[in-house]
């Protein structure tokens, strides 16, 4: 696992077998987050989503506790995922970082609970499935606005974005602030203190 520029969040590049069939890898093995964490990743629901060529899905958040951690891969096509930091009082709020996931290096990316996630299909269909450790819950999921500015996202220039509805609708970071809905970085930290203290001993 990879840390990248926004605590909390990894990167995990896996080793992969290939011969004159085809593939092999592994892409998630517990105990390796559990290590990396410091506590089990708990996985909820798992997601897959299609997308074709330029549409943008995100950026969407959830409130902590208990938040939604995720760890996203590209299983056909390729994306730009992005990890925004949404956490009021974090060292690098509103800061984003990038990492591309497609079929070929077979790249994964883990964010924990508090951060912002999103991704810009880039080829001409993207098939991107997501661990989860909470269940889909609309009455605390929330988005914050992927065009926005003032966190200034350097999606691709030579693709055209295309955003749902509700994802077009979504608020800029400064009004999702000011209503409140963004998370609270003391609050995500003693929440992953609370997970931490949960790993069973060795």
């Amino acid at each position: 696992m990879e840390p990248l520029s926004i605590d909390g969040a990894w990167a995990f590049t896996p080793p992969i077998h290939r011969d004159d069939r085809g593939s092999f890898h592994e892409w998630f093995r517990g105990s390796e987050f559990a290590d990396t964490l410091g506590y089990p990743f708990e996985i909820a629901q798992a997601n897959c989503s299609v997308s074709g060529r330029g549409v943008i899905r995100g950026i969407h958040f959830a409130d902590v506790p208990p938040g939604q951690a995720k760890y996203v891969s590209c299983a056909a096509g390729a994306v730009l995922d992005v990890v925004v930091d949404l956490r009021l009082g974090s060292p690098t709020f509103a800061a984003w970082t990038a990492v591309e996931l497609d079929d070929e290096n077979r790249r994964a990316l883990f964010l924990s609970e508090g951060l912002g996630h999103a991704f810009m299909a880039l080829s001409e269909q993207a098939t991107v499935l997501y661990l989860c450790s909470t269940p889909y819950a609309p009455g605390r999921e929330h988005s914050v606005d992927a065009l926005d500015p003032d966190i200034a996202i350097e999606w691709p220039v030579d693709v055209k974005p295309i955003l749902s509805d509700k994802d077009a609708a979504a608020p800029s970071l400064r009004t999702a602030q000011s209503s409140g809905i963004l998370p609270d970085y003391a609050s995500c930290l003693a929440y992953l203190a609370q997970l931490r203290g949960s790993l069973p001993a060795r």
